[in-house]
């Protein structure tokens, strides 16, 4: 459908900004840049709401084909040409932009789409050195990991986070019942259509997330990030203590 109030076409206007960079590497970047910005609500979410430090580093682990990142450039464009839905929170202005990701075609693509508006590193986030940074996103990527994997991962994240700086983990609860078996075997079949076809997949209940991230001595926020889907995802906003 069209967008109809001045806020829907702003909002259409970034997602088109957003995805425009991915269309040189392909149709298939460009539809799957476009499917996960019109259909996932985490990263329309995390911009209107203000979750992302104005300056500083972000990390983005397993970062894709750098969708993200590709919204907070937008982002900041759009907003600086005075054309910024009414209510949304400012996006990061002096934010530095750096993704990890295992898989090289992904990382060509990231490259391709962002070119120097940020860095693109082919690297496994399970050995990879973090930089100093003041915010971490990590958005259905510790699933694919082991559950000491996953620690190890978030402990060597928070080492690498700024006093104040926050963690953002999008992750399913594993105790969410049926939404949580839809969030299975979508993710099953995703990796099946990869050559995976045994794939080891590995969820925590959201209170498992919480109590491994409290843990790290980070103080979390624990909410429903599956809006408008059928799934059980949550999104836990951890943010590091300032000294």
């Amino acid at each position: 459908m069209p967008p109809h109030s001045a806020k829907d076409k702003l909002r259409e206007a970034l997602l088109d900004a957003a995805t425009q960079s991915f269309l040189g590497a392909g149709p298939a970047a460009w539809y799957r840049a476009r499917g996960k910005l019109r259909f996932d609500p985490i990263y329309f979410n995390l911009l209107q709401r203000g979750l992302l430090p104005d300056d500083g580093t972000l990390l983005d682990l397993g970062c894709g084909q750098g969708i993200l990142l590709a919204l907070i450039v937008a982002a900041s464009r759009q907003y600086r040409s005075g054309h910024w839905p009414a209510g949304w929170q400012a996006p990061p202005q002096g934010l530095r932009l750096e993704g990890l990701e295992y898989r090289p075609d992904r990382v060509a693509v990231a490259r391709a789409a962002l070119g120097t508006d940020a860095r693109i590193e082919q690297h496994d986030i399970r050995v990879a050195e973090f930089p100093s940074c003041s915010a971490v996103t990590a958005l259905d990527v510790l699933l694919y990991l082991e559950e000491q994997e996953q620690r190890r991962v978030l402990e060597r994240a928070v080492r690498a986070l700024n006093p104040g700086g926050v963690l953002l983990l999008r992750e399913a609860d594993a105790r969410a019942g049926a939404a949580f078996q839809v969030t299975k075997w979508s993710e099953y079949f995703l990796e099946v259509t990869r050559g995976r076809f045994r794939p080891r997949l590995h969820y925590r209940a959201a209170g498992e997330w919480v109590d491994l991230l409290e843990g790290l001595d980070l103080v979390v926020r624990a909410e429903p990030m599956s809006s408008g889907t059928p799934f059980s995802n949550m999104l836990f906003v951890a943010r590091r203590r300032a000294e």
